[in-house]
């Protein structure tokens, strides 16, 4: 991988009880940004080898199939179309979810994007120019959005980012 995007926050519950928000993988569209359905397609519902598709309209999705799983901390999924296809501008993409104790019964979140571009040099040329912003605002709002739904419950909508956002501003 040849870029990273990462955000970090801290959640106000415990690891524990993130965790079990965590590790439901059905539940992505009600942190994720942009995603409005979430399926898991495979027998498997955990773990290495489980997948899901994340949709970002009705006919428009993205495959998503974890890699690695870290009990009680987090995993790392791989971003795909299809078996073996992969999300432009990426050649390869994964995300990665970590969960670490931040005392006081508090969560440290860092959400990653991992990638390499396509396109060779033009790939990263866009990347460092152009993309690496948009990368790393895209990170930073799933990692907001999964704060306010793991410490509220309910599933973050775009007016409710946008609040958090205008909130984080002003401070």
């Amino acid at each position: 991988m040849n870029g990273e995007a990462k955000a970090r926050v801290v959640m106000k519950v415990p690891r524990d009880q993130a965790w079990k928000r965590l590790r439901d993988l059905g539940q992505a569209h009600n942190y994720v940004p942009g995603i409005i359905k979430t399926e898991i397609t495979t027998a498997k519902k955990e773990g290495v080898g489980a997948s899901r598709k994340v949709y970002q309209s009705e006919t428009r999705a993205l495959d998503e199939t974890v890699v690695e799983w870290d009990e009680g901390h987090g995993f790392l999924i791989k971003l795909h179309r299809g078996e073996h296809g992969s999300q432009p501008p990426f050649k390869e993409a994964y995300f990665r979810y970590q969960l670490d104790d931040a005392g006081n019964n508090q969560t440290a979140l860092t959400t990653s994007l991992l990638f390499t571009m396509r396109w060779g040099w033009l790939g990263d040329f866009l990347h460092r120019r152009v993309l690496a912003n948009v990368f790393r605002s895209v990170i930073r709002d799933v990692a907001l959005s999964m704060k306010a739904y793991y410490e509220s419950g309910e599933p973050t909508t775009p007016e409710k980012l946008k609040q958090i956002k205008a909130d984080l501003k002003a401070k």
